[in-house]
């Protein structure tokens, strides 16, 4: 039937009246009088389940995966739920801070590091979120919740998505988590800054594609290695108050993890006491259909996975994504209304804690705009966080700090010496190219007629190789500077991609030998920008490689920040990084990618000598540990208490890590090696001493045994120091060593 253009304009006029009369009406779950649970329930007893269906259904990307949809009828706005904060606000329009890859962070071993970035970020974040808002622009990525941070243990050094995580301990990975959670969400009672997420939940650390896609995998676990190594970080990230969870594409034990109802409601909300939401990897409740064929349809594809406790799913920008068939799944009565009802209170929970609902004028973060992006202070802080995320593995005859006036002719060769695009890593903000410095600028800072030509005529591939360039540009120099490493374009290791085994690609090998070769007896300084480790055996053991330093990724401060520790200039111009993942030797090293027992792996259960060890890395300066006392006996899940003296014994100020790590003396146990128990960065001055208090919580004195929690009576052995102990690579400084002894034993379902 044929409506005249009169007749539309007049029921259009009659909607708008509508809906402005309908948002400003109050409604209980506008009053900010009321307790937050009276006020998501009322909101929640207001809507019809095809509402909830669509706010279930489009937690995704692009213009159907997203955003969840206004309810104009009770003046709620759209929402876009995915955005990424890695280490600075990613993918949204404008530019924004981009602050070192995860991995670099985590080598800095500072908790107060990651928070400070992490606030900054929350900052930025929000700043952004609030003007698109203003803008009406509900886009991707230009919400104020984050898919962050990225918690994932690294099992084995092959794994593509290294670069994300915080390393291969779950005890730091948690600690470094919860800063994350508390600097990102901020500090106001009342309001959040921006909502964490942490991911990918759980036993999620390769393959990506090597031998097996990651979209069908099975991770068999056992349920030791389960609880000790990859649900720690996020039981630790709960306990810091994050707002959501990401459940991941693997199966667990033949199970999808985002239909898997042991992880995602027996131990994530009974065990935990997790009150927030679980949202789907990107395409992961299809994958359960799809590509693990554990249900056969989208009714029960949905049915399983909102019945394990799965909120909100983010879809590969489907209309018809598997979570609009919740409806369908309660008609069918494969899942209850007030099931569903309940699932969806998180969401409108946190988007209340956020403010959405409030005046602005009670928010403190209403007032962010995006003019906090890229500020003097967060360029400062990314400057500062590159410095503290570099390890210096070798430094022969202690060629670092350089002296400028020492050399004249110096060279600069490799596919990371100009490459800007892959000094970022993966998941990198957008940033003003004028904030950004490659290598070679920072060292023609120092050097300004360093030379330099191009030898991998494809990047950190580098399988077109000019070997007459390196000849060209290394020969009768008196300081070489090969750089190297993996970067992420092309694809070498990032998401989706694993390394077949840890050695250089391509022809590098090659470039450092020729460099060697035709470098006369010029010392040559190796800088490696990669995530995963490197078998660079070659380069430590010979005298010709004076230096050898681990950047990792660290975005746009790459090239300022590494003039400043190479010459050691500023405070933190004495590097104090160390490493967050152990650096086999050799592939073969390492257990197959698919096999998922944590013997043979990591710091904690490997019994072979590794190349550079978890947690090892040099100074410009000494330190001596000394003065250690502790508490000799504590009841089991008690405390231990431990005190000790460092002095930096040196003539230059310098951060140190203290590390303290415990092991068992009955190696009958099912127990690590040993574990880390406590870390910090701490910076001391030339001469200074510095007394430290430690607090070692009795958790991590607890092993699974037979399905339970058992910190057992007998003796354990302390260690504190700069380092591991019993490594053959260390560093030059001592180990505190002591033992301390478990009263009684406990055992129990939940610690």
């Amino acid at each position: 039937m044929a409506v005249s253009l009169s007749s539309l304009i007049v029921q259009s006029l009659f909607l708008c009246v509508h809906l402005v009369k309908s948002s400003a009406q109050t409604y209980p779950f506008q009053n900010t009088s009321l307790p937050w649970d009276d006020r998501v329930n009322d909101l929640v007893s207001r809507l019809t389940l095809a509402e909830i269906q669509l706010q279930m259904a489009r937690g995704g990307t692009g213009s159907y995966g997203g955003p969840a949809p206004a309810i104009p009828r009770l003046g709620i706005g759209p929402y876009a739920w995915n955005t990424e904060c890695l280490r600075g606000d990613v993918g949204a329009p404008g530019n924004a801070t981009a602050f070192p890859q995860a991995i670099g962070l985590a080598a800095s071993f500072s908790p107060s590091l990651v928070l400070r970035m992490a606030s900054a970020t929350g900052q930025e974040v929000r700043g952004k979120h609030n003007d698109f808002v203003k803008q009406k622009n509900y886009a991707t990525h230009t919400g104020a919740s984050c898919f962050s941070p990225v918690i994932n243990i690294v099992r084995d050094s092959r794994w593509g998505r290294i670069q994300e995580t915080y390393g291969e301990d779950p005890f730091m990975s948690g600690v470094l988590a919860q800063s994350f959670v508390t600097g990102l969400q901020g500090t106001d009672q009342r309001y959040v800054q921006a909502s964490a997420g942490c991911k990918h939940f759980d036993v999620h650390g390769g393959p990506e594609n090597i031998p097996v896609s990651r979209f069908s995998f099975d991770a068999q676990v056992s349920d030791q290695d389960w609880h000790m190594t990859f649900l720690p970080a996020f039981k630790a990230c709960v306990k810091a108050g994050s707002y959501s969870l990401m459940c991941s594409y693997n199966r667990i034990n033949g199970v999808p993890a985002c239909a898997n109802k042991q992880l995602l409601t027996d131990i994530t909300r009974t065990e935990w006491g997790f009150k927030g939401y679980v949202i789907s990897d990107q395409g992961a409740i299809e994958n359960i259909q799809t590509a693990h064929h554990y249900t056969n349809n989208s009714v029960d594809t949905a049915a399983q996975a909102v019945g394990a406790g799965c909120n909100l799913e983010l879809s590969n920008n489907l209309l018809q994504p598997a979570y609009m068939s919740i409806v369908d799944a309660v008609n069918q009565g494969k899942l209850t209304e007030d099931f569903v009802r309940e699932s969806v209170k998180p969401l409108f929970y946190t988007r209340m804690r956020l403010g959405e609902f409030d005046p602005p004028q009670n928010n403190p973060y209403s007032t962010l705009t995006s003019s906090v992006a890229e500020s003097p202070e967060h360029q400062a802080l990314a400057v500062e966080s590159a410095m503290k995320s570099f390890v210096l593995l070798k430094n022969a005859n202690s060629i670092l700090p350089l002296k400028p006036g020492a050399y004249v002719n110096v060279a600069v060769i490799g596919p990371m010496a100009n490459n800007t695009s892959q000094l970022f890593g993966d998941y990198s903000p957008s940033t003003d190219p004028s904030f950004t410095k490659t290598p070679l600028q920072g060292i023609r800072e120092i050097f300004p007629d360093a030379r330099t030509l191009q030898a991998c005529q494809d990047g950190t591939r580098c399988t077109k190789y000019n070997q007459t360039a390196v000849q060209l540009v290394v020969s009768d120099s008196d300081l070489v500077f090969v750089i190297l490493g993996t970067g992420t374009i092309p694809y070498v290791e990032r998401e989706g991609q694993d390394r077949a085994d840890v050695d250089l690609p391509g022809y590098q090998n090659e470039l450092l030998a020729d460099a060697l070769r035709f470098s006369g007896n010029a010392p040559v300084i190796l800088l490696l920008f990669n995530a995963g480790p490197l078998n660079v055996s070659a380069a430590d053991e010979t005298d010709r490689v004076a230096a050898i330093m681990a950047c990792f990724f660290p975005a746009q401060a790459t090239g300022e920040a590494l003039r400043n520790t190479l010459t050691n200039t500023g405070e933190f111009g004495s590097p104090a990084g160390r490493l967050p993942v152990t650096w086999p030797y050799y592939a073969y090293q390492l257990p197959p990618m698919v096999n998922y027992s944590m013997t043979g792996r990591t710091y904690r259960y490997m019994t072979t000598n590794p190349l550079y060890p978890f947690g090892y890395g040099l100074s410009y300066t000494r330190f001596n540990y000394s003065v250690f006392y502790y508490v000799t006996a504590i009841k089991a899940n008690e405390s231990l208490s431990v005190w000790f003296d460092v002095t930096n014994t040196g003539s230059v100020d310098s951060d140190e890590v203290a590390q303290c790590y415990i092991s068992w003396a009955d190696t009958s146990l099912p127990v690590p090696i040993r574990q880390l128990a406590y870390f910090d960065r701490i910076f001391l001055k030339a001469g200074q001493s510095v007394h430290v208090a430690v607090t070692i919580p009795g958790e991590v004195m607890a092993f699974r045994e037979n399905g339970e929690w058992v910190i057992k009576e007998g003796l354990m052995y302390l260690y504190c120091g700069g380092q591991q102990p019993f490594q053959k690579k260390s560093a030059p400084s001592n180990i505190l060593y002591g033992q301390f002894e478990i009263v009684n034993t406990l055992r129990t379902e939940r610690l």
